[in-house]
């Protein structure tokens, strides 16, 4: 016949016992983001994709510092519109650095940040949890990253979006 302190250690182990799976026990069957490295990217092609963001910045009158970074995640190219904020040049550059190290977009660590409370992030040298980092992916290697800052997350995303489109094509569906 249980007693109470049985029945108190009982209704305890249930309580500790999740509920719901645990979204981060998932084993995938291949490395997430896993875009090998290329050759890195020439300065005439970071300046036209600066170019291409710039634009898309001054269509909109958006002030935006815009870094492009080679494969390895070195300054290849920088521009800062007047008036755009000083701290966001190093944001930008940040961004652009995380992007293609990390090899995925910066708004990866905002999410997992904002959404799934995965605070640990932000311990790793070189994260930035904020939008406005891509990757540049030409034949399936990452040959650099955009980064731009100076407005909302939302407006750095829009800009670097414009100028990644260079050289990141939409995938076909085939």
């Amino acid at each position: 016949m249980p007693n109470e302190k049985t029945e108190s250690a009982a209704s305890v182990g249930r309580a500790l016992q999740p509920t719901e799976t645990n979204p981060l026990d998932f084993v995938p069957d291949k490395i997430p983001f896993d875009t090998r490295y290329g050759p890195p990217i020439s300065l005439d092609r970071a300046q036209a994709i600066i170019h291409a963001a710039l634009t898309e910045a001054k269509k909109l009158d958006w002030k935006m510092n815009v870094a492009v970074v080679d494969s390895g995640g070195n300054l290849v190219a920088f521009q800062r519109m007047d008036g755009a904020m000083l701290a966001s040049i190093q944001i930008a550059e940040h961004k652009a650095r995380a992007a293609a190290t990390f090899r995925r977009e910066t708004k990866v660590f905002e999410d997992g940040v904002n959404l799934m409370h995965l605070n640990y992030l932000l311990a790793f040298d070189g994260i930035i949890a904020s939008r406005g980092g891509i990757p540049l992916i030409e034949q399936g290697a990452i040959i650099g990253a955009i980064g731009v800052s100076g407005g909302a997350d939302s407006q750095d995303e829009i800009v670097s979006k414009a100028g990644a489109a260079v050289i990141n094509q939409p995938a076909s569906n085939k």
